[in-house]
């Protein structure tokens, strides 16, 4: 399951995300961008009274597909670049030329990472060493990134469908592996929406992952279909996790779980001691 990025144009974030091997682009982020509209969605409407082939052709250029917002998951209307450059053509503006030069860059981006995936990961690591995160961090949360989309894909494979069973499954590895679902988590540590594993420690990484790679292991192994029974694996792996945690805390005298995250005082701060 593909995670929504932000691309930014002339200081206007465009949300895009990968649908079928290719970036798709937020329509109301776009015309925003290009006409510096406060009210995007008037302006498609407007937009598509005005050009009637467009708004003839508007579903074969406007995909609803399924993003995270401040009211959960919804589902908003993208396009893919050939879309975007129809659109550009009903839509008078300075601002059209760069913006195709713009798109045409990134979405190459998009088809290098396509034919070497690894670039994908090279561009990760340098924005993580660029906000100031160790290299053993670093590691630590990549790995991470991969057994999560492991599970994820099995999750598709096996039953998951909808963006609500990922989120009951994932609620039910992290209550088991820390006690808290990730709302909660995020609330202990101050953030909004910002990415949860972004701010967690080593310990807080390391037992998230065995949480996730013992869940993906017990699904693969008992052949897993169905929510029910991934939600029951689930809360299985996160137990595996959340024993192993009350051991090493029972031992440390201290809890795993840390109200601590990155915007609080960068890595390289807190190890330096300033």
């Amino acid at each position: 399951m593909e995670t929504p990025k932000i691309a930014v144009f002339k200081g206007q974030k465009i949300r895009k995300i990968v649908h079928n091997n290719e970036w798709w682009f937020v329509i109301v982020d776009v015309v925003a961008a290009l006409t510096g509209s406060v009210r995007p969605e008037g302006y498609i409407t407007d937009m598509r009274r005005r050009d009637p082939e467009l708004s003839k052709g508007w579903w074969q250029i406007a995909t609803p597909l399924s993003l995270p917002t401040a009211g959960g998951a919804q589902k908003i209307n993208c396009a893919n670049i050939e879309g975007v450059f129809r659109l550009i053509q009903s839509i008078p503006s300075p601002k059209a030329e760069p913006f195709k030069r713009w798109l045409a860059k990134v979405g190459y981006e998009r088809v290098q990472e396509i034919e070497d995936p690894e670039l994908a990961t090279k561009r990760t690591r340098m924005l993580y060493k660029l906000k100031g995160y160790s290299e053993d961090w670093i590691e630590k949360r990549m790995r991470g990134i991969a057994i999560r989309e492991e599970l994820t894909d099995e999750w598709q494979k096996r039953g998951a469908k909808e963006e609500k069973d990922y989120e009951i499954l994932t609620a039910e590895i992290s209550k088991a592996t820390f006690g808290l679902i990730p709302s909660q988590y995020k609330k202990l540590k101050g953030l909004k929406r910002q990415n949860l594993r972004d701010h967690m420690d080593d310990f807080e990484l390391i037992f998230n992952m065995l949480g996730e790679r013992a869940t993906t292991e017990i699904h693969r192994t008992e052949h897993s279909k169905g929510v029910p029974k991934l939600k029951s694996d689930a809360k299985a792996g996160g137990d595996i996790a959340g024993g192993a945690r009350k051991k090493l805390e029972k031992r440390l005298g201290r809890s795993i779980v840390s109200k601590k995250n990155f915007l609080a005082k960068p890595e390289d701060k807190r190890l330096s001691g300033e």
